[in-house]
């Protein structure tokens, strides 16, 4: 999976639209191999990111647990921690 995609389900607050399509565009690249797709391929990229971002709403506001919600700073600290002992 493309690390720059994050874990968006179980968030107070929930996870933006933004978020969503934050992730979706990162989807559609590692699939697609473009960073940036040539003019030929624009409209077909831009399509995808925008089907994916309503699939991937969809999905998040379907789950449900039984968990509490995570907190994005204590997450955020967690990533930063990992990091850095990944990276020195």
């Amino acid at each position: 999976m493309c690390r720059n995609i994050k874990i968006l389900f179980n968030f107070d607050p929930p996870a933006t639209n933004k978020e969503v399509e934050a992730a979706s565009l990162q989807f559609v690249r590692k699939l697609s191999g473009f960073n940036k797709p040539s003019a030929a391929n624009r409209l077909a990229f831009e399509r995808a990111v925008t089907d994916i971002a309503k699939v991937a709403r969809k999905l998040l506001d379907s789950l449900e647990t039984q968990s509490p919600p995570r907190n994005r700073e204590v997450e955020a600290e967690k990533a930063r921690k990992r990091a850095a002992i990944r990276f020195g």
